[in-house]
């Protein structure tokens, strides 16, 4: 699933680590998130927009067209 967690994530000047702390996940989540490896849960989905202040529409792209 692409997604702008990274490109948001640098406009706030944000290392993966203090954005996992912020959302209450590993470094390794965001990491896995950011790279397309890990669909987050619909929990994390939300706490990422709510800490961006988007909806998550605005940060994830399902690709509805690959299935």
């Amino acid at each position: 699933m692409e997604n702008q967690v990274t490109k948001r994530r640098n406009e706030r000047g944000l290392s993966q680590g203090e954005l996992a702390e912020a959302v209450g996940v590993t470094r390794q989540t965001i990491n896995s998130v950011e790279r397309e490896r890990y669909d987050p849960s619909l929990e994390l989905a939300f706490k990422l927009a709510t800490y961006f202040d988007c909806r998550v529409d605005d940060l994830f792209d399902p690709d509805l067209n690959d299935e």
